[in-house]
């Protein structure tokens, strides 16, 4: 039996909870057992950072889960997503194999919600179309500790459905004196033997009063994707095989630094900033074989003949950006031997641009450039082709018939005699400027908190936008290299890369020539792609906490004015128009959490809320283009009259605190969902369209739209434990792993028990570490579900939902302690070698296919 399906059915139980709930590390560290400050460093890091982790969960008020500096550290996670993924009922979303979103107990991504040091972070995705926060832009170095809050106390933001994650950063506070900790790593991709770093530096000095901080990471990769895209007709039968191959550098930096002081005992301010970005450039090459386009033949579910299929090519090299600023100012004060005060001011920009200058290679003039085929379909996900000329047959010239010729070896790569530009462009930009504070106190044997919390944020930029021109000059042979694609699928034929960076040049040279006053994409962007759109949310909330024996409750409620106001331009034939569309209400957020010491080891939770979660900015813009000639009439764009998704939930939890610092639990969460968001059509049915003396109320709105309700419930389980029961050496070995079980559906106008895109019925985390004589080391396993991707249009669509198939991923995190200063290190990651599926409706027909391969990385770690 292989290590990893070992560890899937040992993975029987997850970990449910370690986690501080509003304190630092730091401070549990005060709390915790006195033990050797060698052994820490040097024998057991993995050991003491789980056990302060299990003493802040059964001191936290609410359900929580966290992730310590030393178990990130751990791991061989480059950014805050893969982190997030060893975390209970915690899935993550891949792009090319790295992770990007998260989703907490199988929910949609935007039902998530970010602090960074407590401060509230609204994601900005590519075209805007979700508010969902991109993890890959936070390096997972610059981070002391990242708490999952799954339930809610009344201080957090109530825009978080299932969870709300707080990533912390390292004070300088952290340690006294001077401290330099960093680590510098290189390894290689196993597909196509690309290089990938890291380095990561962090200094700090304090003394009792004052502290300062400077921190910095790169990690970066040369990467080649493997890609198989397909498409079907009404009849389930493949209509294109797309054939990709990507190459691609990314890019992830972080900087940060801290001033901190603290004047008096019980007195501190701090100032703190931080830059991320991600960068990624990418090469496209691509020829999409669209059998439904053939002269003549057969096309089958598992094998076809057909003579004379046009094929497209499209090559790119793109360009995408991801940028965070960060700058916080707080502080926190002891007033009276009973009352403290807190207090945060925020300004935070994040900007994403995407820029894709596509060529589009057609065969559009000359027939017998296209190849006739062959295909095997007998392994549906890697289809074979054979490749035969096309040339006339009987018939008289200019129309004869086209017939099969000889076979070839590989693709003609410069069969192309028609060539299409179609850049597309997005940039979206988001400022936002936040102010909290909280007072914490004692009314008689009633521990109270109040405050208030202030956002102002705009948002402005387009979805994607694009032009199309006719391009001549550019040959598609001249592009071609002798350079084989370096690929690990089987496809019966070949392909040679194409030189995309100079083929960009020359292609936004003929574009600048072609285009009066010269090429510049942002003056190509349509006014109805473009939206600004302004928010300002008031809050103030008030709990209390009592205890009753061995229980304890908190209980609260936040009050929030939300306004929105969207502004951008509706489009009627030629004619364009600026609309504008204010939204502004007031909505009550209870919560209550309880908890019951049952014995001096096990404990019970209990916990309700409602929380909400708000349109993306794509989704609720104004912009729309009109069009009064169909029957009935459309309105295609972003729908300002969206409502917002309100959810009551309960959470519950069993926790048995083994002596020895594990922890065996159990816990239940049920969601009850109003207002799905989803993607379709509908009627307009308002006059926010109607100019002109036209009524558009009837018209057709393609858009998001909101459903009708839904719900989403699990169970999670949990295990963690080191064997210190075990003789000599074997008591280095120990256990951490969650398994989880989720449902849930929700009802459209014209469809019931719907999926929750992104919800896999199980997800399963499990490691096997290792710690003693200065060694460390984990073997760590990751499986989930199947799930819903997107959701068929009209309905269930033509061929169904697109689904994606169910992956494991293996890794394996080698460290060994040279010296208490020094470490060394060994990473190796995807060790499954995983292939990523999509499929429309059965299994049958993916509809893409993707592999990146193994990734091995080494290095030292220090610190002085």
């Amino acid at each position: 039996m292989s290590v990893g399906r070992w560890l899937a059915g040992a993975a029987l139980v997850v970990w449910s909870g370690p986690g501080w709930a509003q304190a630092a590390l730091a401070t549990a560290a005060v709390n915790a057992p006195v033990v050797d400050e060698e052994e820490i460093v040097v024998r057991a890091p993995i050991a003491e950072a789980q056990a302060l982790a299990i003493q802040e969960q059964r001191r936290a008020d609410n359900l929580v889960s966290v992730l310590a500096a030393d178990s990130i550290g751990r791991f061989p996670d480059q950014n805050s997503a893969a982190a997030l993924s060893r975390l209970p009922a915690v899935a993550v979303q891949r792009d090319q194999g790295q992770e990007r979103y998260i989703q907490v107990r199988g929910a949609p991504n935007r039902w998530t919600s970010v602090l960074v040091d407590g401060v509230p972070i609204v994601g900005v995705d590519e075209g805007g179309g979700s508010r969902a926060f991109r993890f890959d832009a936070i390096p997972s170095v610059i981070l002391s500790s990242v708490t999952v809050n799954k339930s809610l106390t009344a201080d957090l933001p109530a825009e978080a459905v299932v969870a709300l994650i707080d990533m912390k950063t390292f004070s300088p506070m952290d340690r006294k004196g001077f401290d330099v900790a960093g680590d510098v790593g290189y390894g290689w991709m196993e597909l196509g033997g690309g290089q990938q770093r890291q380095a990561s530096l962090r200094a700090s000095w304090s003394n009792d009063k004052v502290g300062v901080l400077l921190a910095g990471s790169h990690y970066w990769r040369d990467q080649v994707t493997d890609n198989r895209e397909f498409a079907y007709g009404a009849d389930n039968l493949p209509t294109t095989f797309d054939f990709r191959n990507y190459r691609l550098t990314r890019e992830n930096n972080g900087l940060s630094a801290g001033l901190e002081f603290q004047p008096s005992e019980g007195q501190r301010i701090f100032i703190k900033g931080i830059f991320t970005e991600f960068n990624d450039d990418e090469e496209r090459n691509q020829y999409a074989f669209q059998n439904s386009t053939a002269f003549s033949g057969t096309r089958g579910a598992v094998s076809g003949d057909l003579v004379g299929v046009s094929v497209r090519g499209t090559m790119s090299d793109s360009d995408y950006r991801n940028r965070n600023y960060l700058v916080t100012l707080g502080g926190d004060h002891e007033l009276t031997d009973d009352w403290s005060a807190t207090w945060r001011g925020n300004y935070t920009k994040v900007v994403n641009t995407s820029y894709i200058p596509l060529l589009l290679q057609n065969q559009a003039i000359n027939p017998f450039l296209r190849p006739s085929l062959t295909y095997d379909r007998s392994n549906p996900d890697l289809p074979i082709l054979s490749l035969f000329t096309t040339v006339p047959g009987p018939g008289t010239p200019p129309n004869p018939a086209r017939v099969r010729g000889v076979p070839v070896s590989a693709f003609n790569q410069a069969a192309f005699d028609f060539n299409v530009a179609l850049p597309l462009y997005s940039s979206i930009r988001s400022e936002s400027y936040t102010a909290k504070a909280d007072v914490l106190g004692a009314i008689g044997d009633v521990e109270v908190r109040f405050g208030a919390q202030y956002d102002d944020r705009d948002i402005d930029g387009n979805v994607f936008s694009q032009i199309t021109r006719n391009i001549t000059g550019l040959p598609a042979g001249d592009y071609v290299t002798d350079r084989p694609w370096v690929t690990g699928f089987p496809s019966g034929t070949s392909f040679n890369y194409v030189d995309n960076k100079r083929l960009r040049v020359d292609l936004e040279r003929a574009l600048d020539a072609q285009t009066p006053g010269g090429f510049d994409v942002e003056n190509f962007i349509s006014p109805t792609d473009r939206y600004e759109i302004g928010e300002k949310l008031f809050a103030a909330y008030a709990s209390g906490a009592v205890e009753f024996g061995t229980a304890r409750v908190v209980f609260g409620g936040r009050l929030e004015n939300f306004v929105q106001e969207s502004s951008g331009f509706v489009r009627v034939g030629t004619t364009v128009t600026p609309l504008t569309v204010r939204n502004s209400y007031w909505d009550f957020f209870p919560s209550v959490n309880a908890k019951i010491d049952l014995t001096d080891d096990i404990v019970f939770r209990l916990a309700g809320q409602r929380s909400v979660s708000r349109p993306g900015f794509g989704q609720v813009r104004t912009g729309a283009a009109i069009s009064d000639t169909s029957t009935p009439g459309t309105v295609s764009g972003g729908n300002p009259n969206l409502r917002p998704e309100y959810t009551w939930g309960v959470d519950t939890a069993l926790e048995y605190y083994i002596p020895g610092n594990g922890l065996l639990s159990a816990s239940i969460y049920y969601r009850w969902v109003s207002n799905v968001l989803f993607d379709s059509r509908t009627r307009v049915n308002s006059d926010i369209y109607n100019s002109g003396g036209i009524d558009r109320s009837n018209y057709d709105l393609i858009s998001t739209l909101n459903g009708d309700n839904g719900k989403l419930y699990g169970l999670e389980l949990s295990y963690l434990q080191q064997f210190k029961f075990l003789p000599g050496a074997l008591s280095g070995f120990g256990f951490q792993g969650n398994i989880s079980f989720i449902g849930g559906s929700f009802d459209t106008f014209d469809r019931t028990g719907a999926g929750f895109p992104g919800t896999s019925d199980r997800i399963v985390n499990a490691s096997l570490f290792y710690e003693k004589y200065g060694f460390s080391g984990r073997v760590s396993y990751q499986w989930r579900s199947d799930w819903v991707d997107t959701l068929g249009g009209f309905g269930v669509g033509v061929n169904g939902d697109e689904r994606r198939a169910g992956y494991a991923n293996l890794d394996v995190a080698l460290r060994y302690a040279v010296t208490p200063n020094i470490t060394v290190f060994v990473d190796a990651t995807n060790l499954t070698n995983e292939t990523y599926v999509a499929y429309q409706g059965a299994r049958d027909r993916p509809t893409e296919v993707e592999q990146i391969g193994r990734r091995y990385l080494g290095g030292v770690r220090f610190n002085f």
